[in-house]
């Protein structure tokens, strides 16, 4: 029988099924003959969980006003969110215990060879080493024209960053965002001068979180 690596894991992650290695498997993932693709998101999930407020890593209901959300700091920038909340204790789970997330060396793998939608919205596909929490008693869905619907977030009750599965620096944080925001601006500069300046503002809104 396999046994958790995470004993201390909140409850309803300690209720998920694990992989080989012991690690918690979210419930969004689909399995292919036995096994976990970690990969892969099963294309139906992202617009149950928001249907029926369940937690994006554990498929349990989230009670309470605020919602958690994993994500890195370029969406802190535009404040949009690839996946659905989470309970706030599955959000700390993961930024401590995922592996991308915790370790910024980790590399995103391939999944050309994996039949599935691509994720609504333009990817950066690095590992930006800092991951943060971000709190809110406020979302809203945003269907995209390719398909899949991002979340657009509302403002921060509070935000918790991280680097490598602990608390991060400002000088970490700092780095991830100055190092990401050109490649957002990248993309502003193809849409226009409006684009431009919209990131211009949003960036100097980011900055006002960074922690001191």
């Amino acid at each position: 029988m396999t046994v958790s690596r995470f004993p201390d894991a909140p409850p309803q992650i300690a209720a998920l099924k694990l992989d080989a290695r012991g690690f918690p498997v979210p419930w969004f993932v689909p399995w292919i003959e036995g096994e976990p693709e970690f990969r892969a998101i099963d294309p139906r999930a992202p617009g149950f969980a928001h249907r029926h407020g369940l937690c994006w890593i554990c498929g349990t209901p989230i009670t309470g006003a605020a919602r958690a959300f994993t994500i890195g700091p370029m969406c802190a920038v535009n404040r949009v969110a690839p996946e659905p909340p989470q309970h706030l204790a599955c959000a700390r789970f993961a930024v401590v215990s995922c592996p991308f997330l915790s370790r910024p060396m980790a590399k995103r793998r391939s999944t050309d060879d994996l039949p599935h939608q691509a994720a609504p919205g333009q990817m950066i596909e690095r590992n930006p080493g800092v991951a943060l929490v971000w709190l809110t008693r406020s979302y809203r869905t945003e269907t995209q024209p390719e398909g899949g619907v991002l979340f657009r977030l509302g403002p921060p009750v509070s935000v918790e960053w991280y680097a490598e599965g602990r608390t991060a620096s400002r000088d970490e944080v700092l780095e991830s965002i100055t190092t990401g925001v050109p490649l957002l601006a990248k993309m502003a500069y193809e849409q226009g001068a409006e684009a431009v300046a919209l990131l211009e503002r949003q960036t100097a809104r980011a900055m006002k979180l960074v922690p001191a």
